[in-house]
């Protein structure tokens, strides 16, 4: 058999303190990769200035090995359905409506890059979760619910190894999804949505007034009135055995398998993939949330139930968003 050459893509995931590009390979996946402050702070043409940065920085010496089929990024926020354009993306100020590729091009040709291919725009979720169906968690599944805890929550619907973008590409936002229309709003002003639970300063912010009337070894590590208290020190504290953040993250863990339940009753899709920053704190939260997610699921529908934690990390970001270069070439095929 002829040997196969081999095909690269920039993958860029564009978060609002830091921006993260890889070189990857259609096969083996990341060949290197940079990571670089965004400094969102600047306005959105510094920001643009950074992810040429870091392309030049993945592919600087790669012009003997290879060339780029192309650019893709997974931004957060609403992203057009023909991925060309991100609208008011959270955590960067000053971007309205940017059409990535007018003015990621110029700036790559005035650097001296050659990228052959298109430059293409996703939602940070779905990127992800199309780097855990193709190089992550999400291999053995072809159908399957990502769900992305961070600075907020985010998500993503596979279905036959393809994302399912809905009417306008803004399908599967169950971060904002309420489990409870009284409950506290999250930032997009929805009543008792997951995000408001699970995100990154709720969850803080729940765990400090969970915790303020308990015995708790968090004093040591978050002040006096518990006021430097996060998700990491939470789970710190948990594995350390101490029973009050354990009782946080099973708080959490059932707010999050209450709403995946919902979503099986929904789609008919029972595998869920975790990622992101929070889900870190691994079964101490998702045992709690596989109990939630059967007991919310129809009966008929509970078989195969599974939820699993990416074990990629952030890698699935860069890496689905170098996928979609590679499904446009597919495509295109």
């Amino acid at each position: 058999m002829p040997e196969t050459t081999p095909e690269y893509a920039v993958g860029v995931d564009l978060g609002g303190t830091n921006l993260k590009v890889a070189l990857v390979e259609r096969t083996d996946g990341i060949v290197r990769q940079a990571t670089l402050p965004t400094e969102a702070e600047h306005g959105p043409e510094r920001v643009l200035d950074r992810i040429v940065e870091g392309v030049q920085r993945v592919v600087q010496g790669f012009e003997a090995h290879g060339h780029v089929e192309g650019i893709g990024v997974g931004v957060p926020g609403v992203v057009s359905m023909d991925r060309t354009t991100v609208t008011k993306p959270p955590n960067i100020p000053g971007w309205e409506r940017v059409r990535l590729a007018d003015h990621i091009g110029p700036r790559m040709a005035e650097a001296g890059i050659e990228v052959r291919g298109p430059i293409i725009a996703e939602n940070d979720a779905n990127a992800a979760a199309l780097g855990s169906a193709f190089y992550g968690a999400g291999v053995p599944f072809d159908s399957f619910i990502m769900v992305t805890l961070g600075t907020g929550v985010g998500g993503a619907i596979i279905v036959d190894n393809r994302l399912f973008r809905g009417t306008t590409g803004a399908a599967g936002e169950i971060g904002h999804m309420t489990i409870d229309y009284e409950g506290p709003y999250d930032r997009t002003g929805v009543a008792g949505a997951l995000e408001a639970y699970l995100g990154q300063k709720f969850l803080s912010r729940h765990a400090r007034y969970q915790l303020l009337a308990r015995e708790t070894n968090l004093y040591a590590t978050s002040g006096r009135d518990l006021e430097h208290v996060t998700p990491q020190r939470v789970h710190a504290a948990a594995l350390a055995g101490d029973e009050a953040a354990r009782e946080v993250l099973t708080w959490a863990g059932h707010k999050l398998g209450v709403l995946l339940g919902s979503i099986v009753n929904l789609l008919d899709i029972r595998k869920v993939v975790v990622g992101g920053g929070v889900s870190r704190a691994g079964d101490f939260l998702l045992d709690p949330a596989r109990d939630a997610m059967k007991r919310w699921t129809m009966p008929s529908l509970c078989e195969g139930i599974e939820i699993v934690q990416e074990t990629r990390g952030n890698d699935v970001a860069m890496l689905g968003a170098a996928r979609l270069v590679f499904e446009h070439i597919d495509d295109a095929a």
